[in-house]
């Protein structure tokens, strides 16, 4: 299976071609491209089939494998993420994009202490994969070190330090390092690392989250104090009123983007695994909780393009969601870990991410508007879908593979031995999967400009907008709206440029039905971007980034 396929030319556009060049294709030694880009999705789809001969497959059939992996990837309906488009069939072999590495309160133990941790970031980082932290275990700043009789600098200090570690070491050397830095809302630090990236020239190299407890929602709700607990002692050490806590995480998000919320104790009750461990924090872009040394490999369905005779095809949605999760199955086997813990954990829970991306595009091509209860209600549909026929072939899998190696203690597992909630109830149905989870929603920031999408499930971006990626401005101008205007007759070079400078499309060239289905993400009302998120969170085993 050496010989790409012969076939023609993938159909990409200027841009994805751009971005390919830039980081993806392998270059020879001056610096130039030495594959195309049907070579880099044979290389991926050849890398990622031949798991499949440790399953007993014949040749032929790896073969098959192969060529389905290539067709789904080339006609642009799926892309995995980054790192194995990046490094699949190369020496490094790392095709996964989410870690999370655990910090705990001392500065080395020889695994997961701040300097260990400090470590394994800068490996993982090398092999292309970005990371998360939750640096709740840190004692807060000016407590006593009783080995100096010093006192602490606090968890903000250290989060400085892996900033700085991470500005000299790019993923993969191909792109900067990506991190989240998560602080549960009950530490008694909490105001300074919701303040942290007030100066928005520091800490440039993280996210931050806070991870936000149902004893703290309790609070706010009812309008009351709530208890900050030292992580070293476990001792109440004072109070913080949840109100004005809330205020102030909605303050720095507004005027900054950060900090984010993440629902600790709610993703924690959903963990498909917590004999091994809890939650504390997520990857980089917040999607994916993962347990310390957890990862994820993920991948996205172009969802524009399943559609025939102005209706989705589910049939063909059903094909390719089968396909995609076996890739994203095989890709556990193919990968080449930075750690041996990540290499242990991630055969045991063999956790996947199937996600979306398209979502705008497909709500366009069928001319409904994003902020409408159609909409939200079709999109709902959509991810149930793809959620049930992802596990179905996880289930498939397991025929044949086996469930996951922790699948009796598991949320999944039988009534005997699986994971219950408090008060003794199942979590999950019983199913016998091969994987954890299945299911999240990532942003596919660049891996859409590769397909030629909206990414994820966010509404357009703009009609006509310059993007910067990676350095390089692009042109981006929504074919669809280009190829309507010109077909109805009120397309003009002049019109396409006021597009582009102000904005938005509510001109009077442009027919009101049109203004209504092309509605972007700066015209569209909070709540409309909160429903979307909360129907696709309804059948999701992760997040949405």
């Amino acid at each position: 299976m050496d010989a790409t396929p012969s076939r023609g030319a993938v159909d990409l556009s200027p841009n994805a071609v751009t971005v390919l060049e830039k980081r993806y294709l392998i270059k020879d030694e001056a610096g130039q491209p030495a594959e195309r880009p049907e070579d880099l999705f044979w290389r991926v789809a050849t890398t990622i089939a031949a798991p499949d001969a440790k399953y007993g497959a014949s040749e032929g059939a790896v073969e098959a494998l192969a060529e389905a992996f290539y067709d789904v990837m080339v006609s642009r309906r799926f892309m995995p993420n980054s790192p194995t488009l990046m490094n699949a069939g190369r020496p490094l072999g790392q095709l996964s994009a989410c870690f999370v590495l655990p910090v705990a309160d001392t500065l080395s133990n020889g695994q997961d202490g701040i300097y260990d941790t400090l470590r394994a970031m800068a490996l993982v980082h090398q092999s292309g994969g970005g990371t998360g932290f939750s640096f709740s275990r840190l004692r807060p700043r000016n407590d006593i070190v009783r080995s100096t009789m010093g006192v602490a600098s606090g968890p903000v200090s250290f989060m400085s330090l892996y900033d700085s570690s991470t500005d000299v070491v790019k993923q993969g050397g191909t792109r900067r390092g990506a991190n989240m830095g998560i602080l549960r809302v009950d530490h008694p630090d909490v105001l300074d690392f919701i303040h942290c990236k007030d100066d928005t020239t520091k800490i440039t190299n993280f996210n931050i989250s806070v991870g936000v407890t149902d004893a703290f929602m309790r609070a706010l709700e009812a309008g009351e104090a709530y208890d900050l607990v030292d992580p070293r002692s476990g001792a109440v050490v004072g109070q913080q009123d949840a109100r004005e806590v809330w205020n102030l995480i909605i303050e720095g998000a507004w005027k900054t983007g950060e900090p984010g919320i993440f629902f600790i104790d709610r993703a924690n009750h959903y963990n498909p695994v917590p004999h091994l461990g809890s939650y504390e924090a997520t990857n980089p872009c917040g999607e994916q909780p993962l347990l310390p040394y957890d990862v994820c490999n993920l991948g996205s369905i172009n969802l524009g393009l399943f559609l025939k005779d102005g209706d989705i095809d589910w049939d063909h949605l059903r094909r390719v969601v089968h396909l995609t999760t076996h890739f994203l199955e095989n890709v556990i086997d193919a990968n080449s870990y930075p750690l041996p813990e990540i290499t242990d954990l991630a055969n045991r829970i063999r956790r996947i991410g199937l996600g979306v991306m398209g979502l705008a595009d497909l709500f366009v091509r069928l001319g409904i508007p994003y902020d409408s209860d159609e909409a939200v209600e079709l999109g709902r549909t959509i991810q149930q879908f793809v959620d049930d026929e992802a596990k179905n072939e996880s289930e498939r899998l397991a025929t044949i593979r086996g469930v996951f190696p922790e699948w009796e203690k598991s949320i999944w597992g039988p009534d005997a031995t699986c994971a219950r909630d408090a008060d003794g109830n199942r979590i999950r149905p019983m199913r016998k999967l091969r994987n954890c989870n299945v299911t999240t929603v990532a942003p596919t920031g660049t891996i859409s400009i590769i397909a030629g999408c909206s990414s994820g499930i966010e509404p357009l971006f703009a009609v006509a907008f310059m993007r910067n990626q990676a350095g390089v401005l692009m042109p981006d101008v929504n074919l669809d709206f280009l190829a309507i205007a010109r077909q109805e007759g009120w397309h003009t070079d002049e019109l396409m440029a006021r597009i582009a400078s102000e904005g938005h499309i509510n001109f009077p060239e442009v027919p009101t039905k049109w203004q209504r289905v092309f509605v972007t993400a700066n015209q569209i009302a909070p709540e409309w971007h909160v429903r979307m998120q909360a129907a696709f969170q309804d059948h999701n085993d992760s997040a949405i980034s």
